[in-house]
């Protein structure tokens, strides 16, 4: 059932290949957890005091309560799957509450330390020079995921209506508009490209060989390029995301355009970042206030 399941997400929820791997990852731990800890073999014997039990063993091995939570949600989704193929008639994580969380509020960098970045950041004129430039470019300036830039094809690329064509979660497109530093930089990119002889394919961002590129391979161009000019806490490429959506917001935008910007199926995923707006005039009002502490 485990694998049914799996393939229900994949092909009818039509998941990420990552996040597909988190959730067998999740049921893989606890089913093997659940071995140990009851006599019982089948998941038709899984009741919610060993779900109780599981949880408080990842608690128990310093598991954060955002990671168990994560874990909880597996779960109530693999047997909400299994109460729908009528394989048990009892859910056992109707009982489950996910723990109790700090909200944490997305990293981002400063306005000015990225105007400062990109005039002092140097790139050869080469494919592999301006191809993570346009990375860095596009996940700043569009706030794409990595799994969306990584699947962006050269069609989608409108230069008459100057925009892309973005295919989100759950197979889900949007337009988002580019600057006009992006679109020269696409340009720029797409003429090198033409004349490296490389293997050519229908994705616009590749590897040196021409091949599709991955996840591991952003996250290094994104690292090695910001950490030279920023100090930040991390160089995750989802931090070009978290500064794209501050920076817009700190200028205007109104969150409904922000959600379908990003690609958010609902507000509450977007309303986070107006926590650091927030912030940011209580900082303003401390520093201009009279009568402020």
């Amino acid at each position: 059932m485990k694998d049914a399941f799996l393939k229900f997400l994949k092909f009818e929820k039509r998941l990420s290949i990552h996040t597909i791997k988190s959730y067998n990852i999740d049921l893989n731990q606890f089913i093997k957890f659940y071995q140990v800890y009851s006599k019982k073999t089948t998941l038709k014997d899984v009741d919610h005091r060993s779900i109780r039990s599981w949880i408080v063993d990842l608690s128990l091995n310093k598991l954060s309560n955002r990671s168990i939570n994560r874990k909880i949600a597996t779960l109530k989704s693999f047997f909400k799957f299994l109460i729908k193929r009528e394989f048990i008639s009892i859910n056992p994580t109707n009982k489950i509450q996910s723990l109790k969380t700090n909200s944490l509020l997305p990293k981002f960098i400063k306005e000015k330390d990225m105007k400062f970045f990109f005039k002092n950041l140097k790139s050869e004129n080469n494919f592999k020079g301006q191809r993570d430039l346009l990375i860095i470019e596009l996940l700043y300036g569009t706030g794409i995921r990595v799994s969306e830039l990584i699947n962006l094809k050269s069609k989608d690329f409108n230069n008459e209506k100057e925009e892309i064509k973005v295919l989100g979660k759950r197979g889900k497109e949007r337009i988002i508009p580019l600057n006009n530093q992006s679109i020269k930089q696409i340009k720029n990119y797409i003429q090198i490209k033409k004349k490296t002889p490389i293997i050519k394919n229908e994705y616009l961002i590749t590897t040196i060989k021409g091949e599709k590129t991955y996840p591991m391979l952003i996250s290094r161009i994104v690292k090695k390029n910001i950490s030279q000019l920023i100090d930040s806490e991390n160089y995750n490429p989802h931090l070009l995301r978290h500064t794209f959506a501050t920076h817009i917001l700190n200028r205007g935008a109104d969150l409904n355009s922000i959600k379908d910007l990003l690609g958010h199926s609902s507000l509450a995923s977007t309303q986070i970042y107006t926590h650091n707006s927030i912030e940011k005039l209580k900082k303003t009002f401390e520093k201009s206030h009279p009568k402020a502490k």
